[in-house]
């Protein structure tokens, strides 16, 4: 099966077709995808999709994952649900070569004019990334993957310490080979760590997996930073919860949650 060895997490093959790199394997199986990239892919399928009005802004994603996002050839398909004149809604899909489709994502769009409304948003909360040191994501088994695809500085907690967490995210490669990183993509991608960076318990013992993950955001993003300020929650009953306020270097963005499956490993 092919596997692109661009320096991207992707490379676009049609425009709707792509090929992963070893950069989208996540840090618990070898054959699957962390699910930032591909939440990224689907957000910015919608926000090239042919007919796009420039004058709509995403403002909230909800992604189904239902099953786990193999390291092969990917085609994305866009329909839009609604077409309003000031909200739209839209859903994009992502399916493998010779497969089921693994992720789904409906997006709310809410047309936006600079200007129309005085603004209301507190300043920055957190301390920024160039005030936090970069620390090391938890053991991996293997050398390349989304742990050295993204720099993480931690303002309070860390991947090793359980508990709530403070994490700066920041991509060092495209989403897709030779393609500007949209501010949107930069949040998708590294929306998906939160139950990852605030884990409430040790994932040597326990599986924690999100299936699925909603982000909504009250302004668009800006910059190369994204802040996931993350807490977690579990159920004796094996339910969780993790939550995320989202901040770039201006300020909070919006927020973002997972629904989580808890157990014991084996």
């Amino acid at each position: 099966m092919p596997i692109s060895e661009a320096e991207a997490f992707f490379d676009r093959e049609a425009h709707d077709r792509f090929l992963p790199t070893a950069y989208t394997r996540g840090p618990w199986d070898a054959d699957s995808q962390h699910a930032g990239p591909p939440a990224a892919l689907l957000a910015l399928a919608l926000e090239q999709r042919p007919g796009g009005r420039p004058d709509m802004r995403i403002t909230r994603l909800t992604y189904e994952i239902m099953r786990p996002v193999p390291i092969r050839p990917l085609t994305v398909t866009t329909r839009v649900l609604r077409a309003g004149r000031n909200v739209e809604l839209l859903t994009a899909a992502l399916t493998p070569d010779g497969g089921q489709e693994v992720m789904r994502v409906t997006a709310l769009l809410m047309k936006t004019a600079p200007g129309l409304v005085p603004e209301v948003s507190p300043g920055r909360q957190v301390p920024g990334p160039g005030d936090v040191p970069a620390k090391a994501f938890f053991p991996v088994p293997w050398d390349q993957g989304y742990h050295t695809a993204m720099e993480v500085r931690f303002a309070a907690g860390s991947f090793l310490e359980p508990g709530p967490a403070t994490a700066w995210m920041r991509m060092t490669v495209p989403l897709v080979a030779d393609e500007e990183i949209t501010p949107l993509t930069r949040v998708l991608t590294a929306a998906d760590s939160g139950n990852g960076v605030s884990a409430a318990l040790d994932f040597h013992r326990y599986v924690f997996v999100n299936a699925d993950l909603t982000v909504s955001l009250h302004r668009h993003p800006e910059g190369e930073w994204v802040c996931l300020d993350a807490r977690t929650m579990v159920d004796g009953a094996g339910i969780g919860l993790a939550e995320s306020a989202l901040h770039d270097e201006k300020g909070p963005l919006g927020r973002s949650t997972q629904s989580l499956y808890v157990a014991a490993r084996g």
